[in-house]
C-alpha cells in the first residue's frame, strides 16, 4: 500500500512555521530556513549531536551523528552543492485513506548548483528497522513525486572519511592565498607526487595549506577513497568541466565542527 496525502511542514527564516500539502509546498527554498526541531540533549545520550560550519554556505549546519558529520563533510566538498539544511522539514502522510498520519523529518535537504533538490536520510544499514526502511520508502515517493531525488546513506568508508576529516581543517576560504595556488596548479598540471610538487613552490609550512584547500575545493584532485593522504599521493589537475562529484531540545552539550 503506497502512502498518500503528504503534507509538510517548516520552519522559515524567521522562524515561523509554516505546512500544508507536498504539492504546494515543494518550491520553498528549504537551504534558506531553519531546523524543523530541534537536536534533544539529555543525560546519557549515545549519539553526539553539533554544528559544522559549512564552506559551501558559510553557515553552521547540525548533525545528530559522526556518520551525519561525514556526510556533511562530503557534501561539503563536493562542487555541485551549494546548499545543504539540517531537519528541513516535517513529512506526514496517510495509508490508504486511513485516519492516522505517519510523520518523518529527513536529516538532510541538499541543493546543487543546476537547481535539482535531494533530500537525505543518514542511518547505517545495520540500524534500519522496518519501520524506518518505510519511512524511507514514502519519503522516497514523496521526492519523486516533486522530482526531488532522495538517498538513504549510511556509514562512509573509513578512508574517505578520514581524507575528508583532515582536509576539512583547511577549507576555509582565509587559507587561500591566490599567488601560491597559481603555482600550484600549474606545478601539478603534470600529475605528481604532492610533497614533491609543494616543494616546487616553495616552503610546504606555507605551500601544504593551500594545496589542501585546493584539494577540498576539487581544484586539484586526488584519490580520496582508496588510501589515506600521504606525502606520495598523487595529485592532478581537475577535470576541464568540474561539475563532477569526487566520489560519489536544546544545545547544551552540543559541539561545534572545525
Amino acid at each position: 500500500m503506497e502512502a498518500d496525502d503528504f503534507w509538510l511542514e517548516y520552519v522559515d527564516a524567521r522562524g515561523e512555521l509554516c505546512g500544508g500539502p507536498l504539492e504546494v509546498m515543494w518550491p520553498t527554498r528549504f537551504e534558506s530556513c531553519r531546523q524543523v526541531r530541534a537536536f534533544p540533549s539529555y543525560r546519557g545520550q549515545r549519539n553526539f549531536s553539533g554544528w559544522y560550519w559549512a564552506a559551501t554556505s558559510a553557515e553552521l549546519v547540525g548533525y545528530e551523528s559522526w556518520v551525519e558529520l561525514s556526510h556533511l563533510m562530503r557534501l561539503d566538498a563536493e562542487p555541485e552543492v551549494v546548499g545543504v539544511v539540517s531537519q528541513p522539514f516535517r513529512l506526514s502522510w496517510r495509508y490508504g485513506g486511513g485516519r492516522r498520519r505517519i510523520r518523518h523529518t529527513p536529516d538532510y535537504f541538499v541543493r546543487r548548483q543546476d537547481g535539482r533538490a535531494v533530500v537525505l536520510d543518514v542511518r547505517p544499514d545495520e540500524l534500519v528497522e522496518a519501520e524506518d526502511a518505510a519511512k524511507f520508502a514514502a519519503t522516497a515517493v514523496a521526492c519523486a513525486r516533486v522530482g526531488w531525488g532522495f538517498e538513504r546513506v549510511g556509514v562512509i568508508g573509513p578512508v574517505l572519511a578520514a581524507n575528508l576529516r583532515w582536509l576539512s581543517g583547511y577549507r576555509h576560504p582565509r587559507v587561500r592565498c591566490e599567488p601560491v595556488a597559481e603555482c600550484l596548479r600549474t606545478v601539478f598540471a603534470q600529475p605528481q607526487g604532492l610533497l614533491a610538487g609543494a616543494r616546487t613552490v616553495g616552503d610546504p609550512i606555507a605551500v601544504l595549506p593551500v594545496l589542501f584547500h585546493l584539494v577540498w575545493r576539487r581544484e586539484l584532485v586526488v584519490d580520496l577513497a582508496s588510501e589515506r593522504l600521504s606525502a606520495a599521493t598523487v595529485v592532478r589537475p581537475a577535470p576541464a568541466a568540474t561539475g563532477e562529484v569526487g566520489s560519489g531540545a536544546g544545545t547544551s552539550t552540543a559541539a561545534v565542527a572545525g
